[in-house]
């Protein structure tokens, strides 16, 4: 893994150069900070504005693969013509694709089972935050006390686990969260490349560079899905010699510089 601005002379070369290029980028902790509480993670103003001004323009394809929920995604981004996946790429939406995992939509009532049980179970303990995301659910716990994280993450197996065990869900974790998902083959990575694919159809697409940025466990999938392209990975934190990504920037602020950069070499 390479710190991205030390390759500069290949990064401008290949921006330049590429017929189409395809940035994806997750939200949290990549487009903004990790915020204590989901809601507070707010897109500063320039940093939408520079997103807006690449998805206007042509040669480029813009997306957002979020862990959140589609129509919160949405509404936090708010940009219009662009692509979203929401809940790990569960549901996909953009220009002239509206996407729903099948088989996603039979967990939902499970979902609301295990989101009522931990709710009911760890109402006693400050800083829990309980997730329910229609297709997924999230246990936050960074806003919990360290004595009492292994009271939260017992309480959690205890009721995913059994239903891990039978196939009913899939049990996966990121920074500072648990999640529940459906117990499907499918992922950020898989919603890339469904995005990649049908954009190559057209012809004005073949020569692609695709880009992904994301800071956590669930985007390494999308870092193979990209490197699959020849694309770039790009990993948003501390150096990480285990992770799938190609480079790594050290911040969020860091990202607007990239975004600024990739606006100048594709105007």
């Amino acid at each position: 893994m390479q710190y991205l601005f030390n390759a500069q002379d290949l990064i401008y070369s290949r921006l330049k150069s590429i017929a189409h290029l395809f940035l994806f980028s997750d939200y949290d902790g990549t487009l903004v900070p990790i915020a204590a509480r989901p809601e507070l993670a707010v897109l500063p103003p320039r940093r939408r504005e520079l997103l807006q001004k690449l998805s206007r323009l042509s040669g480029l394809t813009l997306g957002i693969i979020s862990g959140r929920q589609l129509d919160e995604i949405k509404n936090l981004v708010q940009l219009e013509g662009i692509f979203y996946a929401g809940n790990h790429g569960l549901e996909l939406e953009g220009p002239g694709l509206s996407l729903l995992y099948p088989e996603a939509r039979a967990t939902k009532p499970i979902i609301d089972q295990v989101a009522s049980h931990l709710s009911e179970m760890l109402a006693s303990i400050k800083g829990v935050i309980v997730e329910n995301k229609g297709l997924t659910l999230s246990l936050h716990y960074r806003l919990v006390s360290e004595a009492q994280v292994g009271v939260v993450e017992e309480t959690f197996y205890h009721i995913t686990r059994p239903l891990e065990e039978v196939g009913k869900v899939k049990v996966t974790q990121g920074k500072k969260v648990w999640e529940v998902r459906p117990p499907v083959d499918w992922d950020k990575g898989k919603a890339i490349n469904l995005l990649l694919t049908q954009c190559q159809e057209h012809p004005e697409r073949k020569e692609i560079l695709p880009i992904y940025l994301g800071d956590d466990v669930t985007d390494e999938d999308g870092f193979r899905a990209v490197a699959e392209y020849g694309g770039w990975g790009i990993f948003v934190g501390a150096k990480k010699p285990a992770s799938q990504a190609s480079y790594f920037l050290l911040s969020c602020q860091e990202v607007d510089r990239l975004l600024a950069l990739v606006l100048l070499m594709r105007q």
